[in-house]
């Protein structure tokens, strides 16, 4: 196995994968695929993921910036993923096809599910709307979140899966906002859902690059949406 992304050097992946395949009595090898020092851009995963099928891999995970960029290179993805844009999962099977799946809607969905029950859902905003958060929004729509607003640093991309998700949940529960709206619609919000940012080379979707957007939060709003973000939160 092995991981594809910008940035990919501190990942706790290989440990964490491997330290659950001792548990079961696997013999299991993860591979940190850096694209970075390697000089390739996100289009370049494709001949990073023919190499790993040469050279015997099982499979792949896929990160940043190359998760919609390599379902061109798959020999096809499930619905969901087709649907989504975006693979965060490459298979091979024993014909050699690789497969992409998504599995960051369906595991946000069920943490969310199971870490909390009772959240509100009538309004959430989402910052960010690239493959991760395409798989969000699309998970949150599907537990029942009454209306989602998209928010992300390109306008165009955020529209992009808002039209997306409008055509197969209905324009009234999507909406987009730019960034200078961000704190009037986080104050008014159920839940706020965003990526950290956790690289400093790497976009985020980090609050502090909207201007002055916690000192436009009144008072009250923003002590309630601490304490939301504080004690009810949940990892998936």
């Amino acid at each position: 196995m092995g991981l594809i992304g910008s940035g990919v050097g501190p990942s706790l992946s290989p440990a964490l994968h491997q330290r659950e395949a001792d548990r079961h009595g696997l013999r299991y090898l993860y591979r940190l695929i850096d694209i970075d020092p390697l000089g390739l851009g996100p289009d370049g995963v494709g001949e990073l993921v023919r190499a790993a099928a040469r050279l015997g891999f099982d499979g792949l995970n896929i990160t940043h910036p190359c998760k919609q960029t390599v379902i061109e290179h798959l020999d096809g993805p499930p619905e969901d993923a087709a649907l989504l844009g975006a693979v965060n999962t490459v298979v091979f099977g024993e014909d050699g096809r690789a497969i992409g799946h998504n599995t960051d809607w369906s595991d946000f969905a069920r943490s969310f599910a199971r870490g909390l029950p009772d959240a509100p859902t009538g309004e959430i905003v989402l910052l960010g709307a690239g493959g991760a958060g395409a798989a969000v929004a699309h998970a949150l729509l599907t537990v029942g979140a009454d209306r989602l607003t998209l928010a992300d640093t390109d306008p165009a991309r955020a529209a992009g899966l808002a039209g997306t998700l409008a055509t197969r949940f209905g324009a009234a529960r999507v909406r987009t906002v730019a960034p200078g709206g961000l704190p009037e619609a986080v104050g008014s919000a159920d839940g706020v859902r965003a990526r950290p940012s956790a690289r400093p080379h790497r976009p985020s979707q980090d609050l502090r690059r909207t201007p002055r957007d916690v000192r436009h939060f009144r008072r009250r709003n923003l002590a309630a949406n601490l304490r939301r973000a504080i004690c009810r939160q949940v990892f998936s």
